[in-house]
C-alpha cells in the first residue's frame, strides 16, 4: 500500500482551505427585515407632519377669517418685550439666590442627619419631614401671611427683653423676599437628602484616613469627602436647579406678584386676552433658560466625573468634528501577508 507524501498532504490541506475561503467570501447575508419598525416610522412621520401643519395653519376665529392658529406674529411681538425680559431676569435672580441658600442650608442639614448627636439628627429629620411633606405652593402662601401669627420679629434674651425687632408687615410686603425665603427653605430639605446620599456614597475609609491624619470632622468633610461626593451630588442638583426655575412660576399665583416671568406674561394676557400666544412666549423663555442650565450641568458633570474609570461623554463640538471630519482610509490586507 502506498502512503501519501507530506507534500501531497499539505497541498490537499491548502486546496481545502482556499475552497473554504472562497465559499465564505461568496456567502450573501440577507438582513432581517423589521416590518414593524417601518410601519411605526411611517406612522410617526405622518403624525409629525400633521403637527407641523397645525403650527402654520389658519382658522376662522372670533369673526376673523383665515386667522393664524397659533398667532406667531403675537409671539414674536412680545418675545423680546421689556416686561417679559425683566420677568426672565427676575426668574434667574430668584432661581440663583434660592438655590444658593438651599444648597448651603442643605449641607448643614445633611451634616446634622449624619451627626452622632441625637438631638441634631431629630431636628434635621423633623425639618425634612415637614418641608418635603407640604406643597411649596402652600408654603409660599403661609410665609406671606406670617404677620397674622407673628406681628413682630425680634432678637434678644429668650423670655426676656429684645434688642432688635421689626414689624413683620415690612417683611411680607416685599414679595421677592417672601418668595426667596419660601423657595430656599423648601429646597434645603431636598438638597439635604441629595448631599447626604453623596456623602454616604464615599467610602468610609476616606473619613477615617483623614481623621488619622489629624483633621477635624468638619475639615475632613470639607476637604476630603465633599469633593469626592460631588460626582453623585451634581446630577440631581442640576435637576433641582432646573426644577426651581420652573417652580418660580408659582410665585405669581401664590403671592399675587413677585415680578417673575410667568407673572409678567399673566399681566399682559389679562389685558389683551391672548392667552395661548403669551403662554407660548413664556415657554420659549423657559426652554431657553433650562437649555442653558442643562449645558452647564453637562460640563460640570464632566469635570467632577474625571478619573472614575469611564470615558467622559463627548461634547457637541467633538461630536460634530467626528461626524464631519475625514476618517483615515484603511486598506484591507490579505490574510497571511504583511
Amino acid at each position: 500500500m502506498t502512503t501519501p507524501s507530506s507534500q501531497e498532504t499539505s497541498r490537499d490541506a491548502a486546496d481545502s482551505t482556499e475552497s473554504a475561503a472562497s465559499r465564505a467570501v461568496h456567502v450573501e447575508a440577507v438582513p432581517l427585515r423589521h416590518y414593524g419598525r417601518w410601519i411605526s416610522a411611517v406612522v410617526l412621520t405622518v403624525l409629525f407632519a400633521m403637527f407641523l401643519h397645525t403650527l402654520v395653519s389658519h382658522i376662522d376665529r372670533n369673526g376673523v377669517h383665515n386667522d393664524q392658529r397659533f398667532q406667531w406674529s403675537t409671539v414674536g411681538k412680545y418675545l423680546f418685550d421689556s416686561s417679559v425680559i425683566h420677568g426672565a431676569l427676575v426668574t434667574l435672580e430668584l432661581t440663583g439666590a434660592a438655590m444658593a441658600i438651599g444648597v448651603l442650608f442643605g449641607i448643614v442639614l445633611a451634616t446634622m442627619r449624619l451627626s452622632t448627636n441625637r438631638q441634631l439628627r431629630y431636628v434635621s429629620w423633623i425639618y425634612l419631614w415637614f418641608f418635603r411633606g407640604t406643597p411649596v405652593y402652600v408654603q409660599l402662601i403661609f410665609w406671606s401671611n406670617l404677620a397674622w401669627l407673628y406681628p413682630t420679629l425680634s432678637l434678644g434674651v429668650p423670655f426676656g427683653p429684645s434688642f432688635w425687632q421689626i414689624s413683620t408687615n415690612e417683611y411680607v410686603t416685599n414679595l421677592f423676599l417672601v418668595a426667596l425665603v419660601g423657595l430656599a427653605l423648601n429646597e434645603a430639605a431636598y438638597m439635604a437628602e441629595i448631599v447626604r446620599a453623596g456623602i454616604i456614597a464615599v467610602d468610609g475609609g476616606q473619613l477615617e484616613a483623614a481623621q488619622a491624619l489629624g483633621m477635624r470632622r468638619v475639615q475632613s468633610l470639607r476637604r476630603i469627602v465633599l469633593p469626592q461626593a460631588m460626582r453623585v451630588i451634581v446630577p440631581p442638583t442640576g435637576n433641582e436647579t432646573i426644577s426651581m426655575l420652573k417652580t418660580t412660576s408659582l410665585v405669581g399665583a401664590a403671592l399675587g406678584g413677585g415680578g417673575e416671568l410667568y407673572r409678567s406674561i399673566q399681566d399682559i394676557y389679562n389685558v389683551n386676552y391672548l392667552v395661548p400666544p403669551l403662554l407660548i412666549t413664556g415657554c420659549c423663555w423657559y426652554l431657553a433658560m433650562t437649555s442653558v442650565l442643562s449645558v452647564g450641568q453637562f460640563y460640570i458633570e464632566r469635570y467632577y466625573g474625571r478619573g472614575v474609570g469611564t470615558s467622559a461623554p463627548p461634547t457637541l463640538f467633538e461630536i460634530l468634528r467626528k461626524s464631519f471630519g475625514r476618517s483615515p482610509h484603511v486598506t484591507a490586507q490579505p490574510v497571511g501577508k504583511p
